[in-house]
């Protein structure tokens, strides 16, 4: 299966997520696997499958992704992405919603990942300096703790659920095509 894997990634959380489906499959399949910025999506072979990846921007993809998405038609799409917030899979599911609608229904959606993902640390200083400002802002608080537990993320834990969700996906995939 020809694969293209394209993303947006800054502190690297999103090129460790495309890195990690690239290495699911053969290197002969995948066609491409890298940043937005390093291509041009009019320059990329066809591919029966694209793995679009994207940090979240206040609640929403990336605006660059948000454009490459406009412009693919008839093609089967899964996202990908990573977000500073992850304790709640409501949340979650809001972004997939999101996401989703970025995509232009001529395509097949097969699908979206989410993790949670560190954050620069340019967050953490916006955090610390507001609560100087607001001491007794527990949402606040709780932005500041969330970001270090974002730390640690993506974790193994996160990377064996995304394997799982792409071989769920490839699974799918080949059963669809065989009817």
């Amino acid at each position: 299966m020809k694969t293209i894997i394209l993303y947006d990634s800054i502190t690297g959380n999103t090129k460790l997520l495309g890195e990690t489906i690239a290495s699911m499959f053969s290197p002969e399949d995948v066609l491409y696997c890298g940043q937005i910025r390093d291509c041009s999506i009019t320059d990329l072979p066809e591919a029966d499958l694209y793995f679009i990846g994207s940090w979240t921007n206040r609640g929403d993809l990336v605006l660059g992704i948000q454009n490459v998405l406009q412009t693919l038609h008839h093609k089967k799409i899964v996202l990908f992405g990573t977000c500073g917030f992850g304790g709640s899979s409501e949340y979650f599911e809001t972004l997939k919603n999101r996401f989703k609608h970025w995509i232009p229904e001529d395509n097949k959606y097969l699908g979206c990942f989410l993790c949670q993902g560190k954050m620069p640390q340019t967050v953490k200083e916006r955090y610390v300096k507001m609560i100087k400002d607001h001491p007794d802002d527990q949402n606040l608080q709780v932005s500041l703790k969330n970001f270090e537990e974002a730390l640690t993320h993506p974790d193994d834990q996160d990377l064996k659920q995304l394997k799982e969700f792409i071989r769920g996906i490839c699974t799918e995939d080949s059963h669809d095509r065989k009817e």
